[in-house]
């Protein structure tokens, strides 16, 4: 896939999803503003991806559940790169434990970066968006859709996050942004404490996802599919 000329912004691109999203990003030409919380890794990262791209790769740290952070990183990403064609929403946090042991700062964190910070990285790109008929592309769960215990703040999160994406599609779709949410299950990633293990090799990768978003960015104009949901093959059995 060709992605020369485009400009990209991948949140949460430091480990994990994030990063396998902007490493092929970048492979495929184009050029990536990648975002996490923690200068010095921004920073490492942005060098690491950079030796093996097509594209640029640009650090810009940046906390999404703080709204201004939200707007300066979208400012500095079109500022750089002079447009804006593509936003990945990656950027989360897990905090699993029984609602008696969930505290209110610890629901706050995932409900303000997991859903407040898609809203506000999504609403200061829209006009960025709007003269390149881009993309929005939000990670999201399968616990978007199934809850489980100890995630009721977590949970929580990722049933708004698909509402609010189903919501931003109809919503811009008639602008020529399309909204889409990819929604993993298993992946064997260090995300909430989950570190990889000898025995889940059974899971899906990181790579995985970055294939899914690839293929949603190779449609054609008229065609837009707007959730993707992603199963490992054969997970063990219960």
């Amino acid at each position: 896939m060709d992605l020369a000329g485009k400009a990209c912004v991948v949140t949460g691109a430091t480990k994990g999803i994030g990063r396998a999203i902007a490493e092929a990003l970048a492979a495929a030409g184009a050029d990536v503003v990648i975002s996490a919380r923690t200068s010095s890794d921004v920073e490492r990262v942005a060098g690491e991806l950079s030796a093996g791209a097509s594209g640029r790769v640009i650090g810009f740290a940046a906390d999404v559940s703080r709204p201004e952070e939200c707007l300066g990183l979208i400012e500095e990403a079109v500022g750089t790169l002079g447009r804006l064609d593509v936003l990945v929403n990656n950027a989360g946090v897990g905090i699993l434990t029984s609602i008696e042991d969930l505290s209110v700062e610890d629901w706050q964190t995932q409900i303000d970066t997991n859903l407040r910070g898609v809203f506000c990285c999504v609403k200061a790109a829209v006009p960025h968006l709007k003269s390149t008929e881009g993309w929005v592309i939000n990670i999201g769960s399968l616990a978007g859709r199934n809850p489980f215990a100890g995630g009721s703040g977590y949970n929580a999160s990722k049933f708004g996050l698909v509402g609010m994406t189903e919501a931003m599609m109809l919503d811009l779709r008639h602008s020529g942004i399309r909204v889409s949410i990819v929604m993993p299950g298993s992946v064997n990633t260090r995300f909430g404490g989950d570190y990889p293990e000898s025995g889940r090799d059974w899971a899906l990768g990181a790579d995985d996802v970055a294939s899914a978003v690839l293929h949603l960015l190779s449609y054609p104009d008229n065609a837009h599919v707007s959730r993707v949901e992603m199963r490992p093959s054969r997970p063990p059995r219960k």
